[in-house]
């Protein structure tokens, strides 16, 4: 008896416990235990052995000046950065075939479908059935609360997933305004006073007062236009309408009438145009990266199924109400070079500490690859301010609540503002510092000086040395949007975003007229030229509403310099065509829609 406790013993002591769940989170019940034969399919993240050198190369060709500055790599060029070692790969590989599993192998990733009854031997896992009890509209989620890999296995894996997953992601949208539709007496009244209104972008914000505000003139020619794309993601069965844009052209956009959108399908993503769920998100997307951008070419990808996430206060959803990231990313960066677009925008995020901190920083991975290879990256930063509920996961004490992936230090996270003469901070426009990843070189300069004036404010709920959110920001109150053939007014961060990423389009057309490289990683270029950049002073992002330590909530007030609700401010499109392509002149270039 005493040597087979001793082999137990040992056998446990072999295995590394990559995750655990204390308990079945909160609001959640297991239905039942999964049966042997079940299918499923898991990914394995391989360790990357040159991570710190790809980190180095992306920010050496991302900052100016450099002398690498625009040397984007290839697809080949960054899978040797990313490739893992051959014990790795040996020793995972060697691992699945003892338990007789099918693999596939794609340099750092390894994906295999399997059943339950194998996949609980070879994670040492117990799998169940999990359903959300406050949503009778949720389908039921197959995981398990932990899940183990042999010692010598762990030193070569990041993670394992979906395995101890749970929770929800969601667009954002402004939980203050929303969206609502435009009566026809209110559309009445403002069509009225448009005139004087497209200058002030209120009531409503529309193509022509955006482009007056931020003075975007810029048009490229149709053959310069063409070789550049702008791009959207559209996750949780949201799809761009092609009739919805026809009629935004018609009412508000006709000088790009006629300009329509591809759409890419990724892991079983549609493109349904009759789909009876919401489409307010995809419909924003398309008509202000337009209105922006136009007459580049835009895409949207159009990715199905759900990923993993864990459960908060403000997010006690099913697993499988959020985007897949991995499938999204994984699928772009196996694109070729000549696919890629230039310019990306994502109006989809959650709360920073539902996400598992390893699967976290593989997505953020993913997107500095992206980076890497010359493609600027854009999120939205959030509508919750300093944050919703704002209780820690872990200690169940105030903490105030980042979001992801805006708090990644490869993307470009965007804040919202309101008004006019001058423009302020909106009171839901997210931003802090990341719980995961630290601040990086590029911003320490710029946000020193906001946390010295604030001194020992909040000091107890925000991790001060992390990543710095958001980067900039642009109007996001009230976007007059078609959705399924009625005029809505539409707010948050999700606005503001694809907003900014149509004038980042237009500079990299700019720059590819000159010959020039695309902008690639934007940070470290919006942080070396503050300039072209409108100060917001005015205004606070608001949140944390009901903690006893914020009577009347916490807030993060806009200031001189970057501020934690607008970053650098928002843009100044003619300043910032000056730098990125001196010498193109802001206004309509020959051959094009608008000259």
């Amino acid at each position: 008896m005493k040597l087979l406790s001793s082999l137990l013993f040992a056998a446990a002591a072999s295995a590394r416990i990559m995750d655990q769940l204390a308990a079945v989170p909160k609001d959640w019940k297991e239905i039942r235990k999964a049966t042997p034969d079940e299918q499923l399919t898991l990914r394995i993240g391989l360790r990357q052995p040159h991570a710190q050198a790809l980190e180095q190369t992306v920010l050496d060709i991302s900052t100016p000046g450099h002398p690498r500055y625009g040397k984007h790599l290839s697809r080949r060029e960054l899978q040797a950065y990313t490739e893992p070692s051959q014990e790795s790969t040996a020793k995972v590989s060697k691992w699945l075939q003892e338990h007789d599993i099918d693999y596939t192998v794609n340099n750092d990733w390894i994906t295999l479908t399997t059943n339950v009854g194998k996949a609980g031997r070879l994670l040492n896992a117990s799998f169940g059935w999990y359903e959300y009890a406050g949503n009778s509209q949720s389908h039921p989620k197959l995981r398990t609360l932990s899940y183990s890999v042999p010692d010598d296995v762990a030193a070569h894996v990041d993670l394992v997933q979906p395995t101890t997953r749970f929770g929800r992601l969601g667009p954002k949208r402004s939980t203050i305004f929303e969206m609502h539709q435009i009566s026809e007496e209110e559309d009445r009244i403002y069509l009225k006073t448009a005139f004087v209104q497209q200058v002030s972008c209120t009531p409503y914000a529309t193509p022509a007062c955006l482009r007056a505000l931020y003075n975007i003139s810029y048009v490229p020619s149709a053959e310069v236009a063409a070789n550049n794309t702008v791009a959207f993601a559209s996750y949780l069965e949201e799809y761009a309408r092609y009739d919805d844009l026809q009629s935004f052209q018609e009412q508000l956009l006709p000088e790009a009438k006629g300009q329509n959108f591809t759409v890419e399908l990724i892991n079983g993503g549609l493109n349904d145009q009759w789909a009876i769920d919401d489409s307010g998100e995809a419909n924003l997307d398309i008509q202000y990266i337009l209105a922006a951008s136009y007459p580049i070419p835009i895409l949207e990808y159009s990715t199905g199924g759900r990923g993993p996430l864990v459960p908060t206060r403000d997010q006690p959803y099913p697993p499988g109400s959020n985007e897949p990231y991995l499938e999204f990313l994984l699928h772009v960066l196996a694109q070729p070079d000549e696919k890629l677009p230039q310019t990306l925008t994502t109006s989809y995020g959650e709360e920073e500490q539902s996400i598992p901190r390893e699967y976290a920083i593989r997505v953020c991975n993913l997107f500095l690859q992206l980076g890497g290879r010359g493609v600027s990256v854009l999120f939205s930063s959030g509508d919750s301010g300093p944050g919703n509920s704002c209780v820690s996961n872990k200690s169940n004490q105030t903490y105030f609540e980042p979001t992801f992936p805006a708090g990644c230090p490869w993307v470009t996270s965007v804040g919202a503002t309101t008004g006019t003469n001058p423009e302020r901070a909106v009171g839901f426009s997210s931003g802090g510092f990341s719980i995961y990843h630290p601040q990086p070189s590029y911003q320490k300069e710029a946000v020193a000086p906001y946390l010295q004036s604030i001194g020992n404010t909040y000091s107890n709920y925000f991790n001060s040395s992390g990543r710095a959110i958001p980067d900039v920001a642009a109007q996001g109150v009230a976007y007059r949007v078609i959705d399924k053939g009625s005029m809505n007014a539409l707010s948050g961060t999700s606005a503001s975003s694809p907003l900014f990423a149509g004038m980042v389009a237009l500079l990299n057309a700019a720059r590819k007229s000159q010959g020039k490289p695309v902008l690639g990683f934007l940070n470290p270029w919006l942080y070396n030229n503050t300039d072209i950049f409108t100060d917001i002073t005015l205004g606070y992002g608001s949140g944390c509403n009901g903690r006893r330590e914020f009577p009347r909530g916490a807030r993060w007030n806009a200031t001189v310099g970057w501020d934690p609700v607008t970053g650098l401010g928002t843009p100044k499109f003619d300043a910032m065509l000056a730098v990125a392509a001196p010498g193109v002149p802001n206004a309509p270039a020959p051959d094009s829609y608008g000259s």
